[in-house]
């Protein structure tokens, strides 16, 4: 007989298991590996978790609780973005790899030149290059792209990002997590509470996993520049390959584009 606890226990360790699978691994490693500090890194993967743990929660309470049922074309355009956000990811992870290449290699001003500041009632003028080690951009610095350049002096930007990939990730998954709680319990609110904790354990399994990538990219940023950028390179091409792979597979494989779409949850 299923007992509350035995629900608590498994849904903990299936949710820690749950945050191993290789689509999230490789979207959290596209952010951490921008990171600086381990500590930041758990950060990121506490806010995935909790996105990830919003929707299991939203949508899967209300295919058990209500019935809800998902058709197959919604069912594989939500595993679709999961393709999309990775593309997206590796891009934006590669924009920022291919900007310090450039800079680095080919740096478009090395001359000295002047720009005219104003300060109040005065204006003046200094010197000044684009060599990348004389204008903020040396070896050691953290390559961005160009959202991030944008958007990542904005304290909330750094916290929607790995929210919202949560949020995609949970969409994509939470059907799958649903159907699998209404054949072994029986007991709606039993139902409901074992998402939650799930849910809890996707968010302390991903915390762990964000917090062990990052300790090659903390290590190696200034003691090994270039295996930094090679480790960025590779997580940014394994995303967008990864990402392709899943938008071929549900877009033709299982149908999605043509008349006669084939969707099972996994």
């Amino acid at each position: 007989m299923i007992t509350l606890l035995s629900i608590i226990a498994l849904g903990f360790f299936l949710g820690m298991r749950h945050a191993t699978d290789p689509d999230h691994v490789i979207a959290v490693t596209t952010i951490v590996s921008r990171q600086r500090s381990i500590r930041h890194a758990a950060l990121i993967g506490v806010l995935w978790g909790l996105g990830h743990t919003i929707t299991i929660v939203v949508v899967g309470s209300a295919i058990i609780l209500f019935g809800l049922v998902i058709p197959p074309r919604v069912g594989l355009t939500m595993e679709l973005s999961v393709g999309l956000m990775l593309i997206l990811l590796g891009i934006l992870n590669l924009s920022g790899i291919t900007r310090w290449i450039s800079e680095t290699v080919t740096p478009l001003h090395s001359g000295q030149h002047s720009h005219p500041h104003g300060h109040g009632d005065y204006i003046h003028s200094h010197p000044h290059g684009h060599v990348p080690e004389k204008h903020g951009h040396a070896e050691d610095a953290t390559p961005v792209g160009w959202m991030d350049r944008t958007f990542g002096r904005l304290g909330l930007y750094q916290v929607v990002r790995p929210l919202a990939v949560g949020i995609v990730h949970g969409l994509a998954g939470s059907a799958a997590v649903a159907l699998l709680v209404l054949t072994t319990i029986r007991v709606p609110s039993w139902a409901v509470l074992y998402l939650l904790v799930f849910g809890i354990g996707t968010v302390a399994g991903m915390m762990l996993i964000t917090a062990t990538i990052a300790v090659p990219f903390t290590f190696s940023e200034r003691r090994f520049v270039r295996l930094n950028r090679g480790l960025g390179l590779v997580s940014g091409l394994v995303s967008l390959a990864f990402g392709l792979f899943i938008v071929y597979q549900m877009g033709f494989a299982s149908g999605l584009f043509t008349h006669s779409p084939i969707w099972v949850p996994r």
